[in-house]
C-alpha cells in the first residue's frame, strides 16, 4: 500500500509557494504519493468549500495516509478529520497551525476569519482518527497569540508542538523555503 500525503496550502495560497514545492519533491524521493491540491477561493476561504474541495481530493482513507497544513489549510484538515472520525489516518503535521488570529490587516480580512475562529471543533472525533499530531508554530508569528495556539494544540489534541524561532508565518516571505523537520515528523509517522 502506498503512502499518500496531501498538504493544503494556506490562505491566498498555491501549491507551487513557500516549502510546499520542496517538501513534495522530497516525499516523492521516498517513494510518497503527494498531492497539494489549489483550494477553491483562496481569496475568501470558506469552511464547507474547502473541506468539500479536500474530500473530494483524498477519496478513501486510511492508516497510509497523512495530511500536511499550513496556516488555515490546518483547520480545513482538523474539519474534514471531524467528518470522518469512523476511519483511521497515519498522522497530520501542522505549520503555522492556530485556532486564534491577531493583527489582521483589516475589518474585512476579519470578517473571513471569524468563521474559521468560532465554530467549534470536535476534537474528540479527530482523535478517533489519529493520535499523531506534529504542530510547528514560530516564537515570532505575524498572527500572534503564540503561547495562546500552542496551549490548545496541547490541550485539544496532545500535540507535539515545536516552537521555532524567528521562522514567522513559515512564508518565503520569512525566508522558509525548505522544512526538513516536517519531512523527519512524516518520515517517523509512516515508518512506525
Amino acid at each position: 500500500m502506498n503512502n499518500r500525503v496531501f498538504i493544503v496550502h494556506g490562505w491566498s495560497g498555491r501549491p507551487d509557494e513557500h516549502w510546499l514545492p520542496w517538501l513534495k519533491q522530497q516525499l516523492e524521493q521516498r517513494g510518497f504519493e503527494v498531492n497539494v491540491p489549489l483550494m477553491s477561493r483562496d481569496d475568501e476561504p470558506v469552511i464547507e468549500k474547502w473541506v468539500d474541495r479536500l474530500e473530494a481530493v483524498v477519496g478513501n482513507l486510511d492508516e497510509h495516509t497523512y495530511f500536511v497544513g499550513h496556516s488555515i489549510g490546518c483547520q480545513t484538515i482538523m474539519r474534514y478529520l471531524e467528518k470522518h472520525s469512523d476511519k483511521k489516518v497515519g498522522g497530520c503535521v501542522f505549520v503555522a497551525g492556530w485556532f486564534i488570529l491577531e493583527n489582521l490587516e483589516d475589518e474585512e480580512t476579519e470578517l473571513v476569519a471569524e468563521p474559521w475562529m468560532k465554530t467549534p471543533i470536535d476534537f474528540s472525533k479527530i482523535l478517533k482518527t489519529t493520535q499523531k499530531f506534529s504542530v510547528f508554530i514560530s516564537d515570532n508569528d505575524d498572527f500572534g497569540a503564540v503561547e495562546e495556539n500552542k496551549q490548545m494544540f496541547e490541550q485539544k489534541l496532545n500535540a507535539k508542538v515545536i516552537v521555532m524561532h524567528n521562522m514567522g508565518h513559515f512564508t518565503e516571505g520569512d525566508g522558509v523555503t525548505e522544512l526538513p523537520q516536517v519531512l523527519d515528523e512524516l518520515l517517523e509517522y509512516s515508518h512506525e
